[in-house]
């Protein structure tokens, strides 16, 4: 590989300067999950395109899955995994390691991996300053005869409000809010939310100029085997062209079901981005090219 001449650095920086004015003073909402929080490498890359954002005047704002650790802590325990249409059933026994491992060990791993790099990172979950609030999620599912049927999904919660005032707070003090996805209930009551759409919730209710999912798929392929056929761009409107068509399917649907919802709430555009390239995150913000699928309105 050549080396990169003095001179080509400086172009590199002088192309993201128009992405750099643009974004000045927005607020980024960053989904961050999959490979990206396993693998040391992508960790890295994360948190560094995170802290880059933030001190060129960028405002990021990180919301964490953990499924991996959740689902380790649970074998650990003996306690087993169940999902449908691609959510856990959680009892309360389920619920109790949930908010273990996501509010007591991920988000905290997340925070002190920020601030040993340089930056300066709270840790929250939805029941600080009662950030997420929450009710049960009702959902139905198509049995084998092709109707409706109720499914009771146990602690699974669906957002209702987000106490903006707080994480504005903290991005007018400097801090990047890194939140897990636990939300609270009107009893106080826990629930667990989708990561995903604790993004778009957050993303929306703070007219988030962008929301960028990291996921471990290159984004929307026109066809699934060819990796080639990437699809960069997609309006809101064709989301449900392609899904009749087959072009999306499987656990990419409640992706872009999420994208949508946030861009009708306001959202400026949103990303699904492979989080397994390293910096992807700078790539989708500085470059021409971008990297993954934008869906705008």
């Amino acid at each position: 590989m050549n080396h990169i001449t003095q001179l080509e650095k400086a172009n590199i920086l002088i192309e993201a300067l128009p992405y750099i004015r643009e974004f000045h003073g927005k607020t980024m909402v960053i989904k961050y999950g999959g490979n990206a929080m396993i693998n040391e490498e992508l960790k890295r890359a994360v948190i560094n395109d995170i802290l880059l954002m933030q001190f060129v005047g960028m405002r990021p704002v990180l919301v964490h899955g953990g499924g991996p650790d959740i689902n380790q802590m649970l074998k650990k325990l003996q306690i087993k995994s169940e999902f449908i249409n691609g959510l856990r059933v959680t009892d309360a026994a389920t619920m109790e390691v949930v908010e273990m491992v996501l509010v007591g060990k991920v988000n905290k791993q997340i925070v002190n991996h920020i601030n040993q790099a340089g930056g300066s990172a709270v840790g929250l979950c939805g029941k600080d300053g009662n950030l997420l609030i929450a009710h049960k999620e009702h959902t139905y599912i198509t049995n084998e005869e092709g109707s409706s049927v109720y499914c009771d999904l146990g602690q699974v919660g669906e957002i209702e409000a987000v106490n903006t005032k707080l994480i504005n707070s903290l991005l007018d003090q400097g801090y990047i809010p890194v939140i897990s996805p636990v939300a609270v209930g009107k009893e106080g009551e826990s629930y667990n939310v989708n990561a995903d759409l604790v993004a778009g919730e957050i993303a929306a209710a703070l007219q988030a100029e962008k929301l960028m999912l990291l996921t471990d798929v290159e984004g929307i392929l026109r066809d699934y085997e060819d990796k080639t056929s990437l699809i960069s761009e997609i309006t809101a409107d064709e989301v449900e062209t392609f899904k009749a068509d087959g072009i999306i399917a499987g656990g990419m649907i409640p992706k872009l079901d999420c994208c949508v919802k946030a861009l009708s709430g306001g959202v400026g555009t949103t990303h699904i981005i492979d989080g397994r390239d390293p910096h992807s995150i700078l790539l989708e913000l500085f470059t021409p090219e971008g990297a993954g699928t934008m869906i705008t309105k």
